[in-house]
């Protein structure tokens, strides 16, 4: 070999022990042995990497792990595709299980975005979506019995920002009489508080960029489904045809988040039930939104589907409306002001200004996403400190305090 070619050519690799942490596999190809595994690869005969918009060996251990994570300690084996992120999780699921003429029975309270997706992108290719109030258990029954083009129940519990809560297995049962897939989107509660595959749920939603990673370093999404061979011909086909995969860097930061994933929420929960039970008793505020408080509409129902813990996220609407959440936005010091959630430092929210700008008022307001809404992703600091910024942030304005 001459020296050019020396130069070019990739070294053997020196290795001689396993790695303890999982390497980041940066390459964009794979080489066969010989043109016999490359046809079997492409033919699915033999399992192997050829490319890594189809596959690469970081992602799908990190999508392996979350799999097995949603499915810990069920009698099932759950398989994962990661994506770049929550929202082409999303898109992948529905691209690789519908088709146009379907439509898609949910509710009102989702994440904007979402909402977005569904009536401005997949509407334009014949995919409806019918929102309903999923609580009434009746009307979601007479939807699914009288439109058999609804083939997917999704759902978000608890939703984005109003931390309301919908009955997962009753939903998931009335699907499934019916015809159509049940899926949720499970990112506010991560597998460590709420498991939905226990529930009956067919697909499991994330956007990894939130509490999985837990570190804001990284966006990426997963879609988790209960059978290999279904997700392998649907959602992991759109993904490898549509370009939605996850990169290994990104793949390669979550698995590390993961690692406190446990630790992490058990912290997130007891700050945010305490700063829940703060905000309650502030003259300034009208209404807390926590499961974890008894006097939230669904804290009888989030105590039974969610597993030791009410999560990290909850929103307070305080009164004075508009005016009073952009005052009160303006006022945070200690926290941060940032469209995202589930970091280990506490987040704040104004949905109407921001996450649901684009959300007609009149849905917003049918839903509980009022103009005074503020959405708090809860970190893990000191509470003490968390409590003292919202505090000093709402109380320095007497105008809030209206009685």
């Amino acid at each position: 070999m001459k020296f050019d070619s020396l130069t070019v050519k990739e070294h053997p690799e020196n290795r001689t022990t396993a790695p303890h942490v999982l390497p980041i596999y940066a390459t964009s190809s794979f080489d066969f042995e010989d043109i016999n595994q490359g046809i079997d690869i492409f033919k699915n005969i033999e399992s192997g990497h050829a490319y890594s918009r189809y596959a690469n060996p970081t992602v799908d251990t990190v999508a392996a792990k979350i799999a097995a994570l949603e499915s810990y300690g069920l009698d099932m084996d759950a398989w994962a595709v990661m994506t770049s992120s929550g929202m082409s999780a999303i898109a992948t699921l529905l691209m690789g299980t519908l088709q146009s003429g379907d439509k898609v029975l949910s509710q009102g309270n989702l994440y904007g975005g979402t909402t977005e997706l569904l009536k401005g992108i997949f509407s334009q290719f014949g995919i409806e979506t019918v929102f309903a109030d999923l609580k009434n258990l009746d009307l979601v029954e007479k939807a699914l019995k009288d439109d058999k083009s609804i083939k997917m129940l999704y759902c978000e519990t608890p939703a984005n920002p109003t931390l309301a809560c919908v009955d997962i297995a009753a939903l998931s049962v009335l699907a499934h009489q019916h015809g159509a897939l049940c899926a949720i989107d499970n990112t506010f509660a991560t597998p460590v508080l709420q498991q939905p595959f226990a529930l009956g749920v067919d697909y499991v939603i994330h956007s990894t960029t939130k509490y999985l990673n837990g570190h804001g370093n990284s966006i990426a999404g997963v879609v988790v489904g209960r059978d290999k061979e279904t997700m392998r011909k649907g959602v992991w086909r759109a993904m490898k045809l549509v370009g939605t995969n996850c990169s290994p860097f990104e793949a390669w930061l979550t698995n590390n988040g993961m690692k406190t994933l446990s630790l992490r929420m058990e912290r997130h929960c007891s700050n945010a039930l305490t700063l829940a039970q703060y905000l309650k008793k502030h003259p300034a505020v009208e209404r807390v939104n926590y499961p974890g408080l008894p006097s939230h509409p669904d804290h009888g129902l989030a105590a039974r589907q969610m597993l030791g813990g009410f999560g990290g996220m909850l929103s307070f609407e305080l009164r004075g409306g508009l005016d009073a959440g952009i005052a009160c936005m303006n006022r945070i010091r200690f926290c941060s002001l940032a469209p995202t959630l589930g970091d280990v430092d506490t987040l704040i929210l104004h949905p109407a200004s921001s996450s649901h700008l684009a959300v007609p008022k009149e849905i917003r307001l049918q839903n509980g996403i009022t103009d005074g809404l503020i959405r708090v992703s809860v970190g893990i600091e000191n509470v003490s400190d968390i409590v003292a910024d919202l505090e000093q942030a709402i109380g320095s304005n007497p105008s809030y305090l209206i009685s």
